[in-house]
């Protein structure tokens, strides 16, 4: 098949779980399929072209910034648009995608979340529309209004929005050949908040076998008991979930485990995640060249997550590299997981807390849950197999 791919963004280098996604999926799909990419490009260079020429047809990345965020008047009352998609609009960028795709004849146009739709539905092309979803908007937004401390300014302004946002998924939904969604979840959500009987296609994030692979770094576990939190450091659920660890579990695990260590990696580390960086035994490095030593050098890592949607990659990427995890439920949803035979799942700030010390202090589950997760993954959840399920679904859906 020729398939047309649409992204907001480059997703290159790989330093975000939507770019690991957004990525390895083009890259699977142009081992099965002629694609050519298009790619909104925030960048002044294009110096990541050739990485994408090696399996694509054409690529094209346009120029783009986002809009201001628009005013509550008159921007915002005039419109019916949610403004979470007009920050996403800029005038040429139809017009590029238009001569971008010319004469050319596509079987499919896959596009990457809500916020391309008012460029692709505008192209002249009688395809199949498939929106692959990093996480469901409106899913993602509420959970953010419920978990979040907002001042009554902002709480009002996002209520404005999720009402616009959910009438702009309904029509989306309505129009699509199918969804594609990272679990089970984002898939209930879906039916039960925008539309039925949508097409939806469930499809986990994965990993990268060859990249997170231990052999290519033995095991060096630090010599005091070390939890890893792994993530891009300004994105509001892993702020959301550090603040509540250390607030309700932290507490509780230093009274058994006086000694613990925690390690913080990630780019671009917000005021309220450097601050942790201040308390005994934590330390916030920022952004990394490699974060697979740190992985190594951890004796667990912990996703102490609140707000949902999509899959968490620093869980199946850990459980690859054989470092056990411990997350929340919502953490780790959309993964075939299970509690005490590949993690240990806590939602509670207790069990939770109990769930890290009893990881830090017996050698024996480690192992096991180290052993079990990795397989599993392997198994289940590597880019090759997924890229490959994904083909399949598209070849079926033109049929």
């Amino acid at each position: 098949m020729r398939i047309l791919l649409v992204y907001p963004y480059v997703p290159y280098p790989l330093d975000r779980g939507t770019y690991h996604r957004s990525f390895n999926l083009a890259r699977e799909l142009g081992r099965h399929h002629e694609i050519d990419l298009f790619c909104l490009n925030d960048s002044p260079a294009d110096q990541h072209l050739p990485v994408f020429q090696e399996f694509s047809r054409r690529v094209r990345f346009h120029p783009f910034q986002n809009a201001e965020w628009p005013k509550l008047f008159p921007d915002r009352l005039l419109t019916q648009t949610p403004s979470s998609v007009t920050h996403w609009t800029q005038a040429d960028v139809l017009p590029a995608l238009r001569e971008f795709c010319g004469e050319h004849e596509y079987d499919l146009i896959h596009f990457c979340d809500l916020v391309m739709w008012q460029y692709v539905s505008k192209i002249d092309s009688a395809a199949p529309l498939v929106m692959d979803r990093s996480r469901v908007d409106l899913l993602f937004q509420t959970e953010e209004f419920n978990v979040l401390k907002l001042r009554a300014k902002e709480r009002w302004l996002r209520r404005e929005n999720l009402w616009k946002l959910a009438r702009y998924e309904r029509k989306v939904a309505r129009a699509l050949a199918a969804t594609v969604v990272c679990g089970p979840d984002d898939e209930t959500f879906s039916r039960r908040h925008i539309f039925a009987e949508a097409r939806i296609k469930v499809l986990a994030n994965g990993v990268d076998e060859t990249f997170w692979d231990r052999a290519k770094f033995p095991s060096t576990p630090a010599p005091e008991p070390t939890v890893l939190f792994c993530g891009v450091m300004d994105y509001s659920p892993n702020v959301s979930g550090l603040e509540w660890y250390f607030r309700e579990s932290d507490p509780l695990l230093l009274k058994r485990v006086p000694n613990r260590r925690i390690l913080i990696v990630g780019k671009n580390p917000a005021p309220e995640v450097l601050a942790l960086g201040k308390i005994p035994g934590v330390t916030v490095t920022g952004g990394v060249p490699d974060v697979r030593p740190y992985y190594r050098q951890a004796w667990a890592q912990m996703a102490p997550l609140l707000i949902g949607g999509g899959t968490r990659l620093k869980i199946v990427e850990s459980a690859c590299l054989g470092t056990p995890v411990v997350s929340t439920t919502i953490g780790a949803q959309g993964l075939d997981l299970r509690h005490d035979e590949h993690i240990l799942l806590a939602d509670e700030p207790e069990t939770f807390a109990g769930a890290v010390g009893d990881m830090l202090t017996d050698t024996g589950l480690r192992s096991r849950l180290a052993e079990a997760g990795r397989r599993q993954v392997l198994e289940k959840y590597t880019w090759r197999k997924l890229g490959l399920d994904l083909s399949d679904y598209y070849v079926s859906l033109v049929k």
